[in-house]
């Protein structure tokens, strides 16, 4: 320890650097490359792994899709190619059937998937926008954010078939003044009028819409379009850890059974399983981080082993120096220590200013990005204990290949070091 303080150690350390600066430089650039690679890829999968969580906060990991299409297979008396529709009722079937559900939320829309939108007017602006039938359950799935001041559909509204309705973001721009509150307004959809209570804001990943989106309770839309019980698709939330793909089969396999489809009939019931999307999601990410740790070690490993050859080229080159100093009583400890202090210090130096550039690269790549939105992509950083654990393993690295021309320094004998020219 007393020789990390000495100042005719580092003088010796500064001086053996100097009579060989090009080829120290370019053997640090080794360690520096295998820590920047590091920082940047292990920085940027982690960009990656907040985007993807970004884009699915807006909506339940575990959320499941479900809605109906056309048989493949004749079933019970029924021919193929027969056209499913699911129904209110089938929300209390599945829920006592199938365990694991957490929030069921029964969806229809106009507007979407070429069926006629609602025709909105207000005084003399007019626009036409997806309008949505909702339960409250929904906003427990898709976490949908309102606007300070406002609400979501509730269970009165859906009760007393209330003429009420959540617009967009979007929706209020075009329909209202620039600082006019929606809230307690009234808009006309299809020449009913509804009473705006909320301002939702879009927030990508959230399901189907977008941020004209008009949201009404389910009761309410069912009257003004003829649904009847009819429900477009369910929106479900499975219980949390639990086996989403299971509960889906399940959820699948009850409607099926439900509107007497054919237990291997694939394309009755279509389906999106999110939390299967979200696993191989994060499972990618965490792959790119482990993929970042293996190359980065591996590089910094190949980069510590050049610092190793060249002390051992710096050992033999100044063997005479190291046979006088042996001569003038300098024990085999304090020639093996600066050895190794010279091997640590390089290695170390080298570490330090790869974080630097690979902290500016994520920097720089943070601020390209800062304001993108359509790629699941933001805040690129390293934890600070990954960046601790990796100048630990250089230590480590450059005190074990500093012992070997260490030990070489110290196997020399003065008498034969005296000898050589």
């Amino acid at each position: 320890m007393k020789r990390i303080f000495d100042r005719d150690t580092w003088q010796e350390i500064f001086g053996s650097i100097q009579k060989n600066k090009v080829r120290t430089i370019i053997t640090m650039i080794g360690v520096l490359w295998g820590i920047f690679i590091y920082i940047a890829l292990s920085g940027s999968s982690k960009g990656l792994d907040n985007g993807f969580e970004r884009a699915f906060q807006s909506i339940a990991s575990n959320s499941i899709f479900v809605w109906a299409q056309s048989t493949s297979i004749p079933y019970g008396g029924y021919k193929s190619e027969r056209r499913i529709q699911l129904k209110l009722g089938d929300v209390e079937i599945l829920k006592k059937r199938v365990k694991g559900i957490k929030f069921i939320a029964p969806r229809n829309v106009a507007g979407v998937f070429g069926s006629a939108g609602g025709n909105i007017v207000r005084g003399t602006k007019t626009g036409t926008y997806a309008i949505y039938g909702e339960f409250p359950e929904y906003i427990k799935i898709a976490t949908a954010k309102i606007f300070d001041g406002g609400r979501f559909i509730n269970e009165s509204d859906i009760k007393n078939e209330r003429k009420v309705c959540v617009i967009g973001e979007r929706t209020q721009l075009e329909l209202f003044e620039e600082n006019e509150n929606p809230i307690g307004q009234f808009i006309s959809i299809n020449k009913i009028n509804f009473r705006v209570v909320g301002v939702h804001k879009f927030v990508q990943g959230g399901g189907f819409g977008d941020d004209g989106d008009i949201y009404i309770p389910f009761a309410t839309f069912r009257k003004i379009f003829n649904t009847g019980d009819n429900v477009g698709w369910f929106m479900i939330a499975a219980d949390e850890n639990i086996d989403g793909l299971k509960v889906e089969k399940d959820i699948k396999a009850t409607l099926k059974e439900i509107h007497t489809i054919h237990p291997d009939d694939e394309r009755g019931i279509g389906g999106f399983n999110l939390g299967e999307v979200f696993t191989k999601t994060m499972n990618f990410a965490n792959g790119l981080t482990f993929l970042s740790l293996v190359v980065g070690i591996a590089t910094i490993l190949a980069g510590v082993i050049g610092i190793g050859n060249i002390l051992l080229i710096s050992v033999k080159e100044r063997t005479k120096e190291i046979g006088i100093r042996r001569a003038l009583g300098a024990t085999p400890s304090e020639v093996r220590s600066q050895i190794i202090l010279e091997s640590v210090f390089l290695t170390v130096l080298a570490g330090i200013i790869g974080i630097i550039l690979g902290a500016l690269v994520l920097y720089g790549i943070n601020a390209a990005t800062l304001d993108m939105t359509d790629f699941p992509y933001t805040n690129p950083t390293v934890p600070i204990p990954y960046v601790l654990g990796a100048l630990s393993l250089m230590i480590i690295l450059g005190t074990l290949m500093g012992m070997i021309p260490a030990q070489k320094a110290v196997s020399v004998k003065p008498i034969d070091a005296l000898r050589e020219e």
